[in-house]
């Protein structure tokens, strides 16, 4: 992927080394897991059960949750790649979304953190993976999850991490758009598997928005290179919930899913890539995901 000649974005905040202020507030590691687990067996975001406890046990407090950061693109080679990553769907999106929808695009902000950090949704930790947060409409990642993807996935390259970057960029694009509001009313409405029904709905149309950028990023500034779009479908296909449950489990539990399968994200990658269009992930109304 040709990404030297992006620019690079200053709604970056580096976080990474910084502590984070009152520590001892924290949530412990086996209190986090019990909450994943409750939070799987309900089939709601573990954020929202985390973010309640932190706050709770006092760690969600005004004073606790100003964690700052550098501001502006790192030097770093990995802190800059992101950054310029960022940069791009910036310019993509501030073209393709007034164009195709309309209305001027508001820029998301972007945090790199080190093992955990507060967020606008609560306490944050790597091992959640890279997320966004609709209430301070913010991507948070830890960086390290690069190599993760890498000695876990066995998935590499900068087209994929770009690709894991630009899908949470697109769920910013939801936002936008109305839809994740929606979305999220909706499953606190219904709440179980209907939830994350809905909850894989809003993954799969975040994956096609990020195949929105790589087409137009490709048409604008010859971004691609060959091999990527394959090294793309490989990542969508290792963090698929089919291939990780039976990767954890031995089995897949098609009700529990809440991003969609391999073919699932493949597919729906495919579609943006292929049609370069906003509309056309609308996954709300597809009969067949």
């Amino acid at each position: 992927m040709r990404w030297d000649n992006f620019r690079t974005s200053s709604n970056v905040e580096d976080r990474r080394g910084s502590r984070i202020p009152g520590g001892k507030g924290g949530l412990g590691i086996g209190t986090i897991i019990i909450l994943f687990l409750i939070s799987w067996g309900l089939g709601i975001d573990p954020r929202l059960l985390i973010g309640g406890a932190e706050m709770l046990s006092g760690g969600g407090s005004q004073q606790q949750q100003q964690q700052v950061g550098r501001q502006g693109a790192p030097d770093d080679q990995v802190g800059r790649f992101a950054s310029a990553v960022l940069g791009n769907t910036e310019d993509v999106w501030k073209t393709v979304f007034p164009q195709q929808i309309g209305k001027p695009y508001q820029n998301p902000k972007l945090v790199l953190f080190s093992n955990a950090t507060r967020s606008g949704c609560g306490f944050a930790q790597s091992a959640m993976g890279p997320f966004y947060c609709p209430l301070d409409q913010t991507v948070y990642i830890d960086l390290t999850f690069f190599q993760e993807m890498q000695q876990r996935f066995r998935a590499g390259g900068d087209f994929a991490y770009a690709y894991v970057i630009a899908h949470e960029v697109g769920h910013h694009v939801e936002k936008q758009l109305g839809v994740l509001d929606a979305a999220q009313q909706r499953q606190r409405q219904l709440g179980g598997p209907e939830a994350n029904k809905i909850s894989v709905r809003v993954e799969l149309m975040a994956d096609c928005l990020a195949g929105v950028w790589a087409h137009h990023s490709n048409t604008q500034y010859k971004s691609l290179e060959p091999g990527d779009i394959e090294k793309a479908i490989a990542a969508a296909e290792a963090i698929g919930d089919d291939r990780l449950q039976k990767q954890s489990q031995g089995y897949a539990v098609p009700d529990s899913f809440t991003h969609g399968s391999s073919a699932q994200r493949v597919r729906w990658l495919q579609q943006g890539l292929k049609t370069g269009d906003v509309n056309s992930c609308n996954t709300f109304q597809a009969d067949n995901l």
